[in-house]
Formats: structure tokens, C-alpha cells, sequence
């Protein structure tokens, strides 16, 4: 069955559903997912198509308080579920969440238990990939495709709408979002991304981004994240 008559707003059915309504995201970039389910009807391509916006669905409008900056999903079989970094319980921890539970060790004495963080979503953490979607075993595949423009104008609307976020900008490609965000209003947690490539170079281990993620959410009045 094609996905070409699919309607993506369908998909979100929380309060994101209105702010992505009201800021016009679904007729802005129409044309990229149009793109998208042609994609899905001609190879291989994850995360499943219900899951594309798993990270707004898991974590609303809000509840946001802290957003994670990925690339884009995990290209294997069975590993991208809609949520950067994580993948579905059960599923072997890819290189860089093995680094980020390393660092989890580090800074709070205990790392992940499983490789899904939809736990870590449920309490405000939007695990926003910058790319949704990806073509099997071809990392980076969609990054052309228009999904860099959808990013940024949510993260646009985010900014504009709400104060007293934490964004931790892991890596180069994170870091490119940057000027989007009023560092008076927000706190910015920038370090190496995971990868193995990146974090044995430096500026990844040591960092305690999860322990400063809390300290600021509590300076925010905010309660904190129970990473483990």
C-alpha cells in the first residue's frame, strides 16, 4: 500500500499538533514530505513511518524542558525508533549511546540499563534528530531532503514560545543550531558529540552534561531528570 495519500499531521496527536498547525510546519514543508513517503515506498527507510515523530508524541509542547540535538536515526535494522540516540528495548546500544552511557557513569555513578530513552522523553526531553528519517545501512542518506529546514523552523517555534530550556548541542552538526536560541532565555550545554571518532578525540567524557542539565533545571525551579 503506498504512502504517497499519508497525512503526517496524523501521526502527532498531542499538543504538538496545534503548535505545528499554528505555526503553519505542515504546508511550509509539504513538499519534503511528499518526498518522504515516495521514500518509504521505494526502499528501505527508518525509523517505521508511525514513528517518524515519536519524539514530540513521547514528550508535548508542554512538558518540554531540556531538547537533545541528534543527526540522524540509527541506519541498522531495528534500531531507530523515532528518538535520537535510543533505540527500542532489547536492541544492542550502537557506538555513541554506549559513549553517552560511559559518560552517564562518570558524572552520576550509573549508566543505562537499556538503550531506550523513551523514559528520559516522558519527563520533558525532546531526543530531536535534525534529519527524521534515513535510508537503510546509508548514514546521512535524507540530509538533503528538506528535513534540516523542518528542524529548524520547529526549534524556531520552540525558541519563540518558550523560556528556561536546557539544549545540550553534541558535535559540530548539533552546534549549528546554535544561533537560534536567546542564550538569555535558554542555557546551552555545547560538548563533542559521542561518537567514537569524536569523544576519543576529547571533549566528550568528562563533560557531565546530565548532572549540568539538572543543576540548571533546578536553577529554573524545575524539577530534574531522572536519567537512570
Amino acid at each position: 500500500m503506498s504512502n504517497l495519500g499519508l497525512n503526517f499531521s496524523e501521526l502527532i496527536q498531542n499538543d504538538w499538533k496545534n503548535i505545528f498547525a499554528q505555526a503553519k510546519i505542515w504546508e511550509r514543508h509539504a513538499l519534503l514530505f511528499e518526498e518522504v513517503a515516495k521514500a518509504y515506498d521505494e526502499s528501505e527507510v527508518f525509523p517505521p513511518i508511525n514513528q517518524i515523530f515519536q519524539a514530540f508524541q513521547l514528550c508535548s509542547f508542554a512538558e518540554t524542558k531540556v531538547i537533545i540535538i541528534g543527526q540522524d536515526p540509527y541506519h541498522g535494522i531495528g534500531q531507530a525508533h523515532g528518538l535520537s540516540f535510543s533505540v527500542p528495548e532489547g536492541i544492542a546500544f550502537p557506538p555513541s549511546l554506549r559513549n553517552i552511557s560511559k559518560e552517564m557513569i562518570n558524572d552520576l555513578g550509573q549508566g543505562l540499563a537499556s538503550g531506550d530513552l523513551s523514559f528520559w522523553a516522558k519527563q520533558g526531553v525532546l531526543l530531536l534528530n535534525s534529519s527524521l528519517t534515513v535510508r537503510a545501512h546509508e548514514a546521512g542518506s535524507h540530509g538533503k531532503m528538506g528535513w534540516i529546514s523542518f528542524t529548524t523552523d520547529v526549534l524556531q517555534v520552540i525558541q519563540n514560545e518558550k523560556d528556561q530550556l536546557v539544549i545540550c548541542l553534541w558535535g559540530n552538526h548539533a552546534a549549528s543550531f546554535l544561533p537560534i536560541f536567546d542564550l538569555e532565555k535558554h542555557r546551552i550545554i555545547q560538548s563533542a558529540h559521542p561518537s567514537p571518532l569524536s569523544a576519543n578525540r576529547g571533549g566528550w567524557f568528562g563533560q557531565k552534561p546530565f548532572s549540568r542539565v539538572n543543576s540548571y533545571l533546578s536553577t529554573f525551579g524545575m524539577e530534574p531528570i531522572q536519567w537512570v
